[in-house]
Parts: C-alpha cells; sequence; structure tokens
C-alpha cells in the first residue's frame, strides 16, 4: 500500500490527527456496509413486489421485512452522520456532486415508507396502488445509490460516458439488491414463493456479476494510482479478494440451480453467499478508493475535523453504535426463523 505519511501530511503514526480520522472512516465504511446488507435486501425485497405475483404473496413477501426494514435505515443515517460530524471539509464536496442522486433516493426512501403504511391500511380493493408506489420507490433509491456508486468510481467526472456508466451500475445495484432479496426470501418463506424466489435470484444473479465485472474493470483506469496500487507488489496482497469475489458469484450460481432441496436444506446459503459478495466487492473497492474521500482531490485527513472534535465524537459513537448494534441483533433474533403465512400488516383504517 502507498505510504499513508505522504498522504496524511507527514503526520507520525501516534499523533491522533493521524489515528482519529482513519478509526472514523473504518465507522464510516462499516455503517455503509451494514446499510448495504440489511437495507439491501428490503429493497430488494421491494423491488421484486411487482414481479407476476398475486397480492396474497406480495403480503407474505412484505411480512418477511416487515419488522426490520424501517431500523435498517438507522445504518444509513449514522453513516451520513459520521461524513457530516468527522469530515465536515469534505462534507459539503461530495454532497454537491451527489446533489442529484442523493435527493432522488431520499425521495425513493420516502416513497417506501408512505407506500408501506398506507398499504397496510387501505382495504384490499385499493392495495394495489400501494404496492406499486413501493415497488416504484424500491426501484428509485436502489437506481440512485448505484449511480452513487459510479460517481464516486469515476471521481464525479461529467462527462457523458461518465453519467452512462454510472446510470449502467445504477441498474446493476438494482439487479444486486434484488438477489439480495431473492436470497432473503428463499431463506425466510416455504412452498410457491420460495421456488419463485429461487427463479428471481438465477436472473438477478447476471446483473449482479456485471456490475462487479463492470466497477473493477472501472476503477483502476480512474486514476494512476489505482493502477499502479493493483497491478504492483501491493496487488499481490489485494488479489484474495477479487479471487474470492469470483468463487463465491460461481458458488451462488451452482447452488441455485440446485434448490429448493428436501426439507429445506441449505436455504440460507444463497443468502449467506450474496452477503459474502458484496462485502469482498465492498472492500475491493475500499482498498482502491482509500485514502480518498473525493477522488483526486480530498483525502481523509484533508477532510476531517480537528482531532478535540474527532476525540468528543468518538466519545458519544462508542454508546452509540453498540446499542444500535444490540437492537438489531435483538430484533433479528426474535423475528429469526420462516415467516408466518398468518403475519400481517393488513388492517382497517384506524377510526
Amino acid at each position: 500500500m502507498d505510504s499513508l505519511a505522504t498522504y496524511s501530511g507527514g503526520l507520525a503514526a501516534g499523533d491522533p490527527a493521524f489515528w482519529l480520522p482513519l478509526v472514523f472512516m473504518g465507522l464510516m465504511g462499516f455503517a455503509i456496509l451494514a446499510y448495504v446488507l440489511l437495507d439491501g435486501f428490503d429493497l430488494g425485497v421491494g423491488i421484486l413486489l411487482n414481479s407476476g405475483v398475486d397480492d396474497s404473496t406480495r403480503t407474505t413477501m412484505l411480512a418477511s421485512i416487515g419488522t426490520f426494514w424501517d431500523a435498517n435505515e438507522t445504518w444509513l443515517v449514522l453513516g451520513i452522520g459520521i461524513l457530516l460530524v468527522a469530515f465536515p471539509f469534505a462534507y459539503g464536496g461530495i454532497l454537491r456532486e451527489l446533489y442529484f442522486p442523493v435527493t432522488l433516493m431520499l425521495f425513493g426512501l420516502i416513497l417506501r415508507g408512505v407506500a408501506f403504511d398506507f398499504r397496510a391500511k387501505t382495504p384490499p380493493a385499493r392495495r394495489t396502488l400501494w404496492t406499486r408506489l413501493f415497488w416504484i420507490g424500491s426501484i428509485v433509491a436502489a437506481w440512485a445509490q448505484g449511480y452513487i456508486l459510479g460517481g464516486v468510481v469515476t471521481g464525479h467526472n461529467h462527462g457523458l460516458q461518465y453519467r452512462l456508466f454510472s446510470a449502467f451500475v445504477g441498474a446493476c445495484v438494482v439487479a444486486g439488491y434484488a438477489q439480495l432479496g431473492a436470497a432473503w426470501l428463499i431463506m425466510k418463506t416455504e412452498g410457491a414463493l420460495q421456488r419463485q424466489a429461487v427463479r428471481w435470484a438465477r436472473r438477478a444473479w447476471w446483473g449482479l456479476a456485471a456490475g462487479i465485472v463492470a466497477v473493477s474493470v472501472v476503477t483502476p483506469q480512474m486514476d494512476p494510482q489505482i493502477w499502479q496500487r493493483w497491478t504492483s507488489v501491493t496487488g499481490l496482497y489485494l488479489a484474495p479478494l477479487p479471487i474470492a469475489t469470483a468463487v463465491c458469484l460461481i458458488a451462488l450460481a451452482a447452488v441455485l440451480r440446485t434448490l429448493p432441496r428436501p426439507r429445506d436444506k441449505l436455504c440460507w446459503l444463497p443468502f449467506a453467499l450474496t452477503a459474502a459478495i458484496f462485502t469482498l466487492a465492498f472492500l475491493g473497492l475500499a482498498a482502491s478508493l482509500f485514502p480518498w474521500l473525493l477522488m483526486g482531490r480530498i483525502t481523509l485527513w484533508q477532510g476531517a475535523a480537528a482531532p478535540g472534535s474527532l476525540k468528543l465524537v468518538l466519545a458519544g459513537a462508542c454508546v452509540v453504535l453498540p446499542v444500535i448494534i444490540a437492537y438489531n441483533a435483538y430484533a433479528y433474533r426474535v423475528f429469526w426463523g420462516k415467516t408466518d403465512k398468518t403475519l400481517s400488516y393488513d388492517g382497517p383504517l384506524a377510526p
């Protein structure tokens, strides 16, 4: 890896001005990865809602995420909050470059929240509208996140080819979340819906793989230092990341061809493999972009707040983060297992 002293302005490793930005970069990366994995599967379920299934099946699909989806978005709030308070000198520049897709993402997330609650309280005859709005909100939010990823990879360049690449990555993220959502349904449901989820996962696999290949090919071409990192001796240490990603992709395709199995064996494996693929791809991208917050413009040390401010925020994070992890772990433990078909969020409007 390139010398950190070069990027940090010669700061010593023991200096709080050196290691505190690294700590907060790690915390922000953890929050973003947790959001992608956790909110990713419920966005994926929303994307699959309009895939030719009846209303009863849609209700079961929503019941599988109903106890999780709202809390999953906590990780997005945490990640953006860390960016704001820990890297204030980069926050404005990043959001200025991402104003359009971030606004679009927030619109999609708000639409999802409204549609979910109204669908639960609307009579069955008028439920289709809110189902479609939840589906639209899920696609819009997922595509916007992919567009953001494309912008990060291309260094927020404004040429047409970069815009088209970001739009393509957005479509691949929609497919990737659909893969994650389908894997969630394979694990959480049974019978006809589980079999349908396997078919969805087989189709979405191609979009997920295409997105990973596209980002992997384009990222090293955006900055000579990234190309050097992957083609030098350092690349030998990073090589396990793309190799493991490819192995997991191949294993996922092979497992999906064998599902569903008698007595529901290995129903958890597609979700585990998909989560591993997302995690490995995230780590590979982080290894490429580190230590830039804005590629070629702002490093994490240049964008960081003063060490005294970071120490204060870190003390708060040491309290808040374990609480978030604990209540998420408790919720998943309580509502683990197959989704009961009798579980429903449908009901009449309150008087």
